[in-house]
């Protein structure tokens, strides 16, 4: 059960036909009574976490060079001026010529001036993960500050350094900088159009949801969406299954102003990935997983609970069953095996011949089914230490699971959910 909006994936059936709800991983499916189930698990998933530290290496202060010369000069005998007096007013009259016409020159040295006029209204986009300087240099270039040292000053003095939202602003030109500062705590204030992409969608749902937005066809936007296009500058799309960018187009709104290309659209999304992930250790590969499995792991906790709380449980019931070679029986990889829909998972389905097939086959899927999130990402990295086999949605109706390691008990969850829907 989900409490997301329907995006084309049905967790429970409701038709006529199909598999009584809330029966996830049920040993007593048309699947499991073809193959022995294990009962009992042993304590742990297994699946340790891992972490990155990046160090910082100090970058050397930028030094200035410098060079001095001297000349020597010949000493001349003195000569008597012969000008006298006249000799006299013309220096004096050159210097006043001078100074007439280089006093403009130092002045501007001097006393700076910006040439942008005061008050006109400009939009700025600040883009997605940008840094301090970055920031700087976009109001500079669009003449909102006139010196940066007073837009810093005024990002400490607000304590706003955490604080900063990307997005498109609508600034005026010599802006206060406190001004300023507080616009972009605050947050976006220009009405543009803005990409979003749900947890949870697949690639072929985010192309529909970029012809929605932008009037790209989505199957334009789904012959660019290769990632053997990208895999050079992004290394964690090396291999992937089918050559897919599945599970790598992380979900976020983005702002890429009115009429973005196709390419430029799949690059903030690899961007944003990057960044999410940049802390994370992805080759931690627990249980052995690869990268990849991990996101495909993520993908599969991603689908199935929409409650953060509970994804390193659902973590911990996958490395579980992984552990124990029982067949993970996820509903959300036969919706995928059998290319979406919003109708319940049935019988039928569970016979697709697809290596998305988790009751058919052991093991993970052999690639993402959707873009997870980055708590999701973390579940996978991070299980919960439980004994964990079997969950199925609470009677509560919330959108929560109950979790148990015991057949029985999980039959009488069952039982209870399927109550609470008559």
């Amino acid at each position: 059960m989900s409490n997301r909006p329907d995006d084309g994936f049905s967790r429970r059936s409701t038709g006529s036909g199909d598999r009584p709800a809330g029966t996830r991983f049920r040993d007593d499916s048309v699947q499991a009574q073809r193959r022995p189930v294990a009962r009992s698990a042993r304590s742990g998933a297994h699946c340790a976490p891992g972490s990155a530290h990046r160090a910082a290496r100090p970058v050397p202060a930028a030094t200035r060079s410098s060079y001095s010369s001297s000349a020597s000069r010949r000493a001349r005998p003195s000569r008597r001026s012969l000008a006298g007096p006249a000799a006299v007013a013309v220096a004096v009259i050159a210097l006043i010529a001078v100074a007439v016409f280089a006093f403009p020159v130092v002045k501007g040295l001097l006393f700076p001036s910006s040439s942008a006029e005061a008050g006109l209204e400009v939009e700025v986009t600040i883009p997605e993960g940008a840094s301090g300087d970055a920031i700087a240099s976009l109001l500079a270039e669009n003449h909102v500050i006139d010196n940066p040292k007073d837009y810093y000053a005024a990002v400490t003095k607000l304590g706003a350094e955490s604080s900063l939202k990307p997005g498109s602003y609508i600034l005026y030109t010599l802006q206060d900088p406190e001004d300023v500062v507080r616009q972009l705590v605050e947050g976006p204030n220009a009405d543009t159009l803005t990409l979003t992409i749900q947890e949870g969608l697949t690639v072929a749902q985010t192309a529909q949801r970029v012809e929605e937005t932008y009037g790209i066809p989505a199957d334009e936007f789904l012959a660019q969406a290769k990632a053997s296009a990208y895999a050079a500058e992004y290394p964690f799309l090396s291999g992937a299954y089918e050559d897919s960018l599945e599970g790598y187009l992380y979900p976020k709104t983005y702002n890429l102003g009115e009429s973005p290309t196709v390419d430029q659209i799949i690059r903030a999304c690899l961007d944003q990935f990057e960044v999410e992930t940049a802390s994370l250790d992805l080759d931690a590969r627990p249980q052995g997983l690869t990268a990849q499995q991990v996101v495909t792991m993520a993908s599969l906790i991603e689908r199935e609970t929409a409650v953060a709380d509970e994804r390193p449980l659902v973590a911990s019931v996958i490395c579980n069953r992984l552990a124990l070679d029982m067949p993970l029986q996820i509903d959300a990889a036969i919706v995928y095996a059998r290319g979406g829909g919003n109708q319940g998972v049935t019988y039928a389905d569970l016979e697709i011949d697809s290596p998305y097939n988790v009751y058919e086959h052991l093991g993970l899927t052999p690639g993402p089914i959707c873009s997870p999130s980055i708590s999701a990402i973390e579940a996978a990295l991070a299980p919960a230490q439980t004994d964990y086999l079997y969950y199925v949605a609470s009677a509560a109706g919330d959108g929560s699971h109950r979790f148990t390691a015991d057949y029985e008990e999980f039959e009488q969850f069952s039982q209870e959910y399927s109550e609470s829907l008559s």
